[in-house]
């Protein structure tokens, strides 16, 4: 297992420095990394820290995490309500499709 953790972060930082040329489009990774962490703090830190168990090594990931979710105060809020809530969908398929035309492919 800690050789597919070291894979993930591997590729999630990778993908994290793409998102300092292009910020707005990898809005959607950085919900993915805020998310976790706040996964994990709820299911797993919480329930340690309230029932007297949480030991120095998850008490250091716990610290990481809260600071991770600092991240929350620096997003663009307008453009993720304006880009991913009001923003109708996409379609699922092509435009021929969903005006009843037959799709051939080559």
């Amino acid at each position: 297992m800690t050789s597919v953790v070291i894979a993930m972060l591997c590729a999630l930082s990778a993908l994290s420095l793409l998102g300092l040329r292009y910020p707005l489009q990898m809005i959607p990774l950085l919900f993915f990394e805020l998310v976790w962490k706040g996964l994990w703090l709820g299911f797993v830190a919480l329930p340690l820290y309230l029932n007297g168990s949480l030991d120095a090594g998850r008490a250091s990931t716990a610290f990481d995490c809260l600071v991770g979710l600092i991240f929350l105060v620096l997003i663009p809020w307008d453009y993720v309500f304006a880009n991913y809530i009001a923003r109708k969908g996409d379609r699922w398929w092509g435009e021929a499709r969903a005006a009843g035309e037959r799709v051939t492919r080559a």
